[in-house]
């Protein structure tokens, strides 16, 4: 028996999805017998039974495929924006077309471009279409609203100008505040101000020179003890973690085995490093466990000597996926081959597992077992910056090895408050039950909107019990379209497309927090629901493919060879 997703330790029967199994009505919520059954005749829940026992919980991850319909008029709608493009273009050199929008203003042409010829064509032609989409100024906290600066454009999108009006109480569907701590009231603002009085803003010092304060040691001892582990090193940019300590872990001689979709961070650490790169597909052990027997078996390249290191670099969560990295597979052949494993768990820490502490407390397993702990601050916490935890012997070489650690200046004081409060505050060390709540009601939420969103008929990637839920729009018009009609509807949104996704799968992704009230979500997704029939988005079949289900083939990537 498990506990509910998230933060539900109560010992009362529970449902495949994580729902109490009596009927009844919790924190809004009903929950009914009668969808379970529905959707388990239905082929739609897949529980990891096998591999020899190692989930001690349902783990529920599915992807429905993309209708073939929908995907070749994606390519088409890539092909005609991209045949127009370049037809406009020859005319503009000829001086027929009088349009000339997607063209570099004239203050730009003196200087050396600095995109490829198709990167180049891409940002004018398409991107600009669509780029009011993004980078909109928001003036007010991150909580579950927020207000947005309104801005307008008249040279197609290559400049904005703001009207000085403010759109107030934008349902915030996008902000990483997974656990509601981004907020400028409470016992984290009231902390955060005193340590602000006292200490000031600024360290201008690093680590190692003058900048470390008693708060730095008090934050890396409680980031310690939060995740299990001897010893923990905190550092002022999620991104700088991964990207900046990589090359201190691995080098010439060692092998990176990295998902395929893990974040750009963990993509530049792996290339810095100079370490050899291959590439697995996401989430399937058994593409894993084919390059690490070529590893063991072939070693390096030409010279067939044993590699240095095999390090394997994955995530908690997923971020565009909403996926959650089949961790006690990836552990039992981490020891198998006697490989050491890298966990980011950014997307993960705080908004997983039945205390917060991520995905490594929601499947129950030992944090011993990963070598190396990496998260931030930055979403559960309301904070910034980044940390590593393992053995203590780990943490003592990074100290001194580490870049991010020797040339960074250190974290601000009422930054290292805020996370210290909102810790404490989850660990339940503050007093209150606060931080579980929040936990669960995450969780709660969680469920509730991916359920609603897959009733509404939309394709909706990734793991049951993941906040990130990504919807699938697919068509490069509708990217744009979606997120300037959610807007219309006072609904913030983050919309994704190509290249930052696969070209046929653009998306819109939601992230939940704790401080979504089931009346917030339930706005939101009636907008979602009428922008879907405007759209026409509901694409959903319901014919799920299991991940775990999906073929593999033997293909194989390297980044670089020795």
């Amino acid at each position: 028996m498990r506990p509910g997703p998230g933060g539900c330790c109560c010992r009362r029967p529970v449902r495949a999805n994580g729902c109490v199994a009596n009927g009844e009505v919790r924190n809004g919520y009903v929950r009914s017998n009668a969808a379970v059954a529905a959707a388990a005749a239905a082929g739609q829940i897949h529980h990891v039974t096998q591999n020899g026992g190692l989930y001690k919980r349902p783990f529920n991850e599915a992807f429905e495929e993309t209708p073939m319909l929908v995907a070749v008029l994606t390519y088409v709608g890539y092909g005609v924006l991209t045949l127009f493009g370049y037809l406009r273009d020859f005319l503009r050199h000829w001086r027929i077309e009088k349009c000339h929008y997607a063209t570099e203003r004239e203050e730009q042409k003196d200087f050396v471009s600095l995109y490829q010829d198709f990167e180049n064509f891409y940002t004018r032609n398409l991107y600009m279409r669509i780029r009011d989409n993004w980078n909109r100024p928001i003036c007010s906290v991150p909580g579950a609203k927020v207000d947005i600066m309104e801005r307008q454009s008249h040279d197609y999108n290559w400049s904005f100008k703001y009207t000085g009006n403010i759109i107030k109480g934008v349902i915030n569907m996008g902000s990483y505040n997974y656990l509601g701590f981004a907020r400028n009231t409470g016992s984290c603002q009231e902390a955060a101000a005193k340590v602000l009085k006292e200490y000031g803003v600024g360290v201008c010092s690093t680590r190692q020179e003058i900048g470390n304060l008693d708060k730095h040691e008090e934050l890396e001892k409680l980031v310690a003890s939060f995740l299990g582990v001897e010893a923990a090193m905190t550092y002022g940019m999620g991104f700088a973690t991964n990207s900046m300590n990589i090359p201190a872990l691995v080098g010439k001689g060692c092998l990176i085995l990295s998902d395929e979709l893990n974040h750009a961070s963990l993509v530049l650490g792996a290339r810095l490093s100079g370490a050899t790169i291959r590439i697995f597909k996401h989430n399937n052990m058994q593409s894993l466990e084919k390059l690490l027997k070529d590893a063991i078996v072939y070693g390096q390249p030409r010279t067939r000597r044993p590699w240095k290191k095999i390090l394997i670099l994955v995530e908690g969560i997923y971020s565009m996926e909403g996926s959650i990295v089949r961790l006690p597979e990836v552990i039992a052949l981490k020891k198998k081959y006697k490989a050491y494993l890298y966990l980011d768990e950014a997307h993960s820490i705080g908004a997983l597992g039945p205390t917060g502490r991520g995905v490594v407390d929601y499947f129950g397993l030992d944090p011993e077992d990963v070598d190396v702990m990496m998260g931030t601050f930055t979403k559960s916490f309301g904070a910034s910056g980044g940390y590593i935890g393992g053995k203590k012997e780990l943490i003592d070489y990074l100290r001194t090895h580490s870049h991010s650690a020797v040339y960074a200046t250190s974290l601000s004081p009422p930054v290292v408050e805020q996370i210290i409060t909102s810790m404490k505050c989850i660990m339940g060390l503050d007093g209150t039950s606060l931080g579980k709540e929040c936990v669960q009601q995450l969780a709660e939420n969680t469920s509730y909107f991916r359920r609603r969103l897959k009733e509404m008929g939309f394709i909706i990637y990734g793991n049951e019990d993941s906040p990130v839920v990504p919807l699938m729009l697919y068509m490069p018009a509708k990217i744009g379209a979606f997120g300037r009609e959610m807007l219309k509807r006072n609904i913030g949104v983050v919309v994704v497309g190509f290249p930052a996704t696969p070209i046929i799968e653009s998306r819109a992704r939601f992230c939940l927090s704790a401080a979504h009230t089931k009346e917030i979500l339930d706005t939101a997704l009636k907008e979602i629901d009428e922008v879907g029939d405007l759209l026409q988005l509901k694409y959903s079949r319901r014919r799920l493919v299991p991940l775990l289900d999906r073929p593999f083939d033997e293909t194989t990537y390297e980044e670089t060879e020795d």
